[in-house]
């Protein structure tokens, strides 16, 4: 997928201290440097245009999920800038736009297609699909089907449904396993279960998810830790038809595992007494 800059938007963070100020000197850079003829617009997250060809998100993870999910409908690639906590998703910190910018103008760099979430309450995610009582003070139990065959029942707080790209995120902190984002599957992680053979389970992405609930009670699900609605009974979960596209520089701190042992400090050793 070639790279179109002639559109680009800077959507930022409101809530994020600085983020504003960052977006107007990326706009800048873009147009000094010659990556785009017209000054790029900047946006806040409340209102992403939807006429752009090529989208950087200033914030955190948070918001290149939300950025993400908006612009998959319209295969438009997002690149974010950390100015969050962790930033695992996101690609670079402010201080390294300079190094940004070289490497767009070089296209050293690659779009990836990501798979995502789409369910029956018109919920999509990119991370995960989250299932909790509304109260959220009630031990479940969840009765997990995959095309329609009954696969286990859950006794737990809540459950993950998770794309690998949401594998490193709350899936993880539930002991779910770390997947590579090139798996086409889903990860499907009870929180907190009540009984101990409970355990995460890896499905085909092409497989249909429905989680019944047996109690007659309000039940949540929540896209990317953002999008919540609530629903009765069941819930139905598949393979979105829209993949996410990330903008991802080749750069060698970049690799998928470099990265989580970066920021995640996976398979690290304690130190030596």
């Amino acid at each position: 997928m070639e790279l179109d800059l002639k559109n680009t938007g800077i959507v930022y963070n409101q809530d994020i201290s600085g983020s504003k100020d960052f977006a107007a000197e990326v706009s800048s850079c873009f147009f000094n440097q010659g990556l785009t003829k017209t000054l790029p617009k900047i946006y806040d997250m409340e209102n992403m245009p939807n006429n752009i060809t090529y989208a950087v998100a200033i914030g955190g993870d948070g918001t290149l999920l939300k950025c993400a999910r908006h612009y998959s409908k319209l295969n438009v690639p997002v690149f974010g800038f950390n100015m969050g906590r962790l930033g695992y998703l996101s690609q670079a910190l402010p201080n390294e736009l300079d190094f940004v910018i070289q490497k767009i103008k070089d296209k050293d760099f690659r779009i990836e297609e990501r798979l995502m979430l789409k369910s029956n309450t018109d919920n999509i995610a990119l991370n995960d699909m989250v299932i909790k009582n509304e109260s959220n003070a009630r031990t479940s139990v969840l009765n997990l089907f995959i095309n329609d065959r009954p696969i286990c029942s859950y006794m737990a707080d809540g459950i993950i449904i998770s794309t690998p790209t949401g594998s490193t995120a709350y899936s993880l902190s539930a002991g779910g396993p770390v997947i590579s984002p090139d798996i086409d599957c889903f990860i499907i992680v009870p929180i907190c279960p009540h009984t101990l053979n409970a355990r995460p389970v890896i499905v085909s992405s092409n497989v249909t998810v429905t989680v019944k609930i047996c109690e007659n009670c309000g039940y949540q699900i929540t896209a990317d830790g953002q999008d919540t609605r609530l629903f009765k009974n069941e819930v139905v979960i598949k393979k979105y038809e829209n993949c996410a596209k990330l903008l991802l520089l080749n750069k060698e701190k970049n690799d998928f595992y470099r990265i989580l042992r970066q920021k995640l400090h996976w398979g690290v050793a304690p130190n030596k007494c």
